[in-house]
């Protein structure tokens, strides 16, 4: 046996090994995704008034429609709702003056202000808003979410439990019209959804998700604000480990909220997944690498290839299929969805493995049109094109 074939062999050897291990991680989650989501959500004991922050920035598909579900809350205590922009032009602002149509007895405050912090736009748009968020109970939700009518009662049941200091939400995604989108949502509901429910069912993850970030007043000024923050790409990660460090809990209520899929260029989609892949690689190397487990397709159809055919590898691509279907299948009964899309399946599980190679390249990350480096603490500095 030369060298050359000692060299295939073991590939498809460890290949092999990295299949069987993905599938097995497939059937786990495709158990406790139906599971995290069959728990009872807990009803708040009271109903404290409740300011929503909402930073705005640019038009989305269906922008009024998500700002829209928030006015539409069955909360029986009062809300503010507060939208920032930077910019007093900013089209994001027609959307809100629509929804004060819709919602004329809606408490809707409108902040524009210019001031920058650091890169992280976004919170600076946040501190800009909160001197006039009158409330002691903060929920800080993205633009490009929706939730259902009793989304604030099971979020404020949930921050009213011992120990907690701030909730948080795992959320599906709802594609635009058009074949990105749709890969996008693929991505968020069979791959992202179910390592959220294997992290969490396993204490392998610490997660805290930007779109919805609920905490009392006091619990956001023992972390010292959200100014720390402004240099972090994935801030939201950043806050959830200062609530922690203070010996709170961040707790995550089984369901899910739904996050718009915007992407409607292959290049979009791409440097979105390697914005956070990359940024996932800096703040958390050894749990990136062990994210590669979760490609059985492509490391059985790789095995398959350096086996040269072999009569044993042939079962492994159908098995590592026939699991992923299970999943989707698993998860879209779990979010009360349709099931459709089976064929982009198989699609996305090769562009994600090609994505999780690439984001070894480089720490570099394009975050709405300028090129930035993510450091070891997933810090945000100005990068030069490579």
């Amino acid at each position: 046996m030369n060298a050359a074939h000692l060299a295939a062999v073991t590939l498809a050897y460890a290949c092999a090994a990295a299949a069987v291990i993905g599938i097995v991680y497939s059937v786990l989650a495709s158990a406790l995704i139906g599971r995290f989501f069959a728990k009872r959500v807990d009803e708040p004991a009271s109903y404290p008034p409740v300011s929503i922050v909402k930073p705005l920035h640019g038009t989305e598909w269906t922008l009024l429609d998500n700002l829209a579900s928030f006015c539409a809350q069955d909360y029986p205590g009062p809300v503010q709702y507060l939208f920032g922009v930077h910019d007093s032009d900013d089209p994001a602002l027609q959307a809100v003056e629509q929804l004060r149509r819709l919602h004329p007895r809606a408490d809707i405050t409108v902040v524009a202000d210019a001031r920058l912090y650091g890169p992280n736009r976004k919170i600076s748009n946040i501190l800009n808003m909160l001197p006039h968020a009158r409330h002691d109970v903060l929920v800080f939700a993205d633009s490009d979410v929706s939730v259902a009518p009793d989304y604030l009662r099971c979020v404020v049941g949930a921050l009213q439990k011992p120990g907690v200091g701030l909730v948080t939400c795992a959320y599906r995604g709802q594609p635009d019209p058009g074949f990105w989108p749709r890969l996008s949502a693929i991505a968020t509901n069979y791959q992202f959804l179910p390592g959220v429910v294997i992290g969490l069912a396993f204490g392998l993850a610490r997660p805290c998700f930007g779109q919805t970030i609920a905490m009392r007043r006091d619990t956001y000024e023992r972390i010292g604000g959200f100014g720390p923050f402004a240099r972090h790409l994935a801030e939201d990660y950043a806050i959830g480990e200062a609530v922690r460090a203070l010996g709170e809990e961040v707790a995550i209520p089984p369901f899910a909220i739904a996050h718009a899929c915007v992407e409607t260029r292959a290049a979009q989609l791409v440097a979105h997944e390697l914005r956070w892949s990359r940024t996932i690689r800096r703040i958390n190397p050894l749990g990136h690498f062990g994210t590669a487990l979760v490609h059985p397709l492509p490391f059985a159809l790789l095995a398959l290839a350096f086996s040269a055919g072999a009569p044993w590898a042939w079962p492994l691509p159908l098995t590592a299929f026939g699991a992923r279907l299970a999943l989707k299948w698993r998860t879209d009964r779990a979010l009360r969805q349709r099931c459709r899309d089976l064929w982009l399946l198989p699609v996305w599980d090769l562009v994600a493995f090609a994505i999780f190679v690439a984001s070894f390249r480089s720490s570099r990350v394009i975050w709405r049109g300028f090129s930035f480096k993510v450091d070891g603490d997933g810090m945000l500095s100005a990068a030069r094109d490579e």
